[in-house]
This record gives structure tokens, C-alpha cells and sequence, in this order.
């Protein structure tokens, strides 16, 4: 069965920005490669101007972002809605609902809709009280304008159970184990083999980035350390600000090439994991995927992914002992082969991409069975 399917809830394929873009130029293209009819909603100001991409149609709607800031995001994904109900297509996938489900209904009828819920956005620290309510005030739209729902992770799947009586599947984000080393990429960054440490993430509060550099910084430990994101907003400036004198902690920036990324992360002495509030998280499992010692923040989600075979911190006095204490030479070895194995065997994208697959397909025919039941009779009386 090929079905025609809509994905909505990213700022556009190729990915240059995050986790959904990361998912969304996965699956698509995949589903793709299936022979499913995919299109990806784009920013009209997406550095990927064309209407096709590896097979999945391209589809630009007018995204003000760059000009009113984070109210942008409501009217992109509300150009967004309005087109998908042009398409006719089978099948909706929202990532995310921050700034869609209010847009609930406005949803087409046609489509079956799904919405893969995120982690607990409301729980994260950058927003005020009152967008913290309206975040809550989110999640109930849609749960109640969806028809299916997708959780990444365990954790989130029984919240949504227990708080909403829904029937949530699991299905993880995907990554791709790292077979590839390059030994000439660390020394672009001017970086030596296995003498430095990371950590890769957006500059968001939830993501412990303080908590970690503070730790290092404390630390006696003569690595550097390269910070890999984008620093451009306010918390990231503030970041680059408080670490300018540590002449070893490095802010490179975002880097999207993903064989540099994986090569950096390969060889690393440390990879630091500070995200909190989310589920499954993508760069954690291509830490995993990449070979690296992993030390993360100490939460159920983290710890449903990577189990025993990492180090959890809580306080900037862990990440100290950590960088002074501990080394990828220290017989950690089973520790990054049961990761690695754990992204070939539960992560790896063609499992994660044939759940989709199967999940939408189920979901469709359960919709054209119930179409075509003849009414339930009455009795006469």
C-alpha cells in the first residue's frame, strides 16, 4: 500500500537546524525510497529552495520567524495547516505541537492525523511561568485534534497514558552506526586525537550546558573542550561571555556536516550529555552510533536510553571529578560496544522507518474499515 503523506512541525529538509529536521530528512526520505508519496513543509527562507529532494516533494510556506521572533512559528505552522488541506492527503504527521495544535481546528478531515508529542515542553526552563501554562494548554489541543500518537520514549508514552487515557505507540528516533573514521578532521578544529572533550547541543538552559562548562571549569583537567551549537541567542551569548577567560573551552559553532560530527565525536576522550526535558534524544544515540564515552545528565530519559553503560552527573562538582578522573583509556570499552550494538539493534533507521511505515498503513486501514461498516441496526421497539 503507497500512501501520500504530509510531514508538518519542522523548519524544512535538508536539516540545518535540530532534532525534527534530524528525524524528518530521515524518515521522509525513507519513506520515499518506499515508494510513498512525501512531502516536507519548508520555511520559504530554507537554504533548500527546490520543490523536490531525494524523492519528497518540498512544499514552502511563508514563515515570519526572522521577523517577529518565536510568534513567527504559530503563523508558519498556520500557513502550514491551511495548505495541507489542499493536499489530500492519507496521512498527517505533526512534529511536535508547541505552536500548532492551536491551529487544531483548522486541521483537515481528510487526513488521518498524527502527532508525535516530543518530550515535556511545558517542564522547560527558558520559558516563563504563564508560556509554561500555555505549553500544558498546547499538549491538551492535541491530544484532542489528533487521531493517533507517537511517543519517543517510554517515559512519555505512560505520561500521555496516565494523564490523557490514550493509547500512544512507541517508536524511538533512529541513528546510523559511525564506520568511517577520518583522522584529518579533529586537526581542522585544531584538535588532537582523543585529547579533547564535547559537548554538542542548543543553547538552552534544559540542556545543563552551565552546569557543565561550570564543572569544567572548576576542573584541573588540560583538555580542551569544544562546545559544538549555535551560539547566537541570548543564552548562548551569555555562555560565550561567562567562558571567554578558559582559554580550553572552545564554542565552534553548529556544524551540520555530519562526517565531521561524527568524527569529532569518535574522537573524543569525553562526550557530555546534558538534555533533560526531551524524549529519545537524536544526538545522544549519535553519540552512541559514533563511538563515544558518554557522561549525561542524570534523568529517565537518558537513562532508559543508554542504561549502565554511561556515567551520570547531577552537579557541576560531578562534571569536576569526571574530567579529572576519567578517560576513553580507562577499560570503558565494553560500555561503547554495548552502546554501539544497541544502535544496530533498537535505534537503527530502518527499524525505526519500517515502524512508521507499519503504524501509518495500520492506522489508514483501520480508518477505511470503519468507513465502510454498514450502521448498527436498532431493534424496533
Amino acid at each position: 500500500m503507497k500512501l501520500r503523506i504530509g510531514i508538518i512541525g519542522t523548519r524544512g529538509i535538508p536539516n540545518n537546524y535540530g532534532g525534527f529536521e534530524y528525524f524528518a530528512e530521515h524518515l521522509s526520505t525513507r519513506l520515499a525510497q518506499k515508494e510513498h508519496e512525501v512531502f516536507v513543509y519548508n520555511s520559504h527562507n530554507h537554504s533548500n529552495q527546490q520543490t523536490r529532494w531525494k524523492g519528497v516533494h518540498i512544499l514552502h510556506c511563508y514563515d515570519p520567524e526572522h521577523l517577529l521572533g518565536t510568534a513567527g512559528q504559530f503563523i508558519y505552522d498556520l500557513n502550514c495547516v491551511r495548505d495541507a488541506g489542499k493536499r489530500k492527503f492519507d496521512v498527517l504527521l505533526f512534529l511536535g505541537y508547541t505552536s500548532s495544535s492551536v491551529w487544531g481546528f483548522l486541521y483537515p478531515s481528510s487526513p488521518i492525523i498524527i502527532s508525535n508529542m516530543d518530550g515535556l515542553e511545558w517542564k522547560r526552563t527558558k520559558y516563563a511561568a504563564p508560556v509554561q501554562k500555555f505549553l500544558q494548554y498546547a499538549e491538551h489541543l492535541a491530544i484532542r485534534y489528533s487521531d493517533h500518537f507517537v511517543a519517543d520514549s517510554t517515559y512519555i508514552q505512560s505520561y500521555l497514558k496516565e494523564k490523557y487515557q490514550v493509547e500512544p505507540v512507541y517508536i524511538a528516533y533512529g541513528a546510523t552506526p559511525f564506520n568511517q573514521p577520518d583522522e584529518t578532521i579533529p586537526a581542522i578544529y585544531q584538535l588532537k586525537l582523543y585529547g579533547y572533550n564535547m559537548l554538542m547541543a542548543r543553547m538552552e538552559p534544559e540542556n545543563n550546558i552551565e552546569t557543565i562548562l561550570d564543572g569544567y571549569h572548576a576542573s584541573r583537567a588540560i583538555q580542551d573542550f569544544i562546545v559544538v551549537g549555535n551560539t547566537g541567542n541570548k543564552f548562548g551569548k551569555y555562555l560565550t561571555g561567562k567562558y571567554a577567560t578558559d582559554r580550553r573551552i572552545r564554542f565552534v559553532g553548529a556544524i551540520f556536516n555530519q562526517s565531521h560530527v561524527n568524527n569529532l565525536i569518535y574522537y573524543s576522550n569525553l562526550y557530555f550529555h546534558g538534555h533533560s526535558v526531551g524524549g529519545t534524544n537524536p544526538s545522544l544515540l549519535e553519540a552512541m552510533g559514533s563511538g563515544a564515552l558518554i557522561v549525561a545528565q542524570d534523568n529517565v530519559f537518558n537513562k532508559s536510553v543508554l542504561e549502565t553503560d554511561g556515567y551520570y552527573f547531577e552537579t557541576a562538582g560531578d562534571i569536576r571529578h569526571y574530567a579529572e578522573n576519567l578517560s576513553k583509556n580507562d577499560g570503558n570499552l565494553s560500555m561503547r560496544n554495548n552502546n554501539r550494538q544497541k544502535i544496530e539493534n533498537t535505534y537503527n533507521w530502518d527499524r525505526i522507518v519500517n515502524a512508521y511505515e507499519l503504524f501509518f498503513v495500520n492506522c489508514y486501514n483501520e480508518k477505511q474499515l470503519k468507513q465502510s461498516a454498514p450502521p448498527l441496526l436498532h431493534p424496533s421497539k
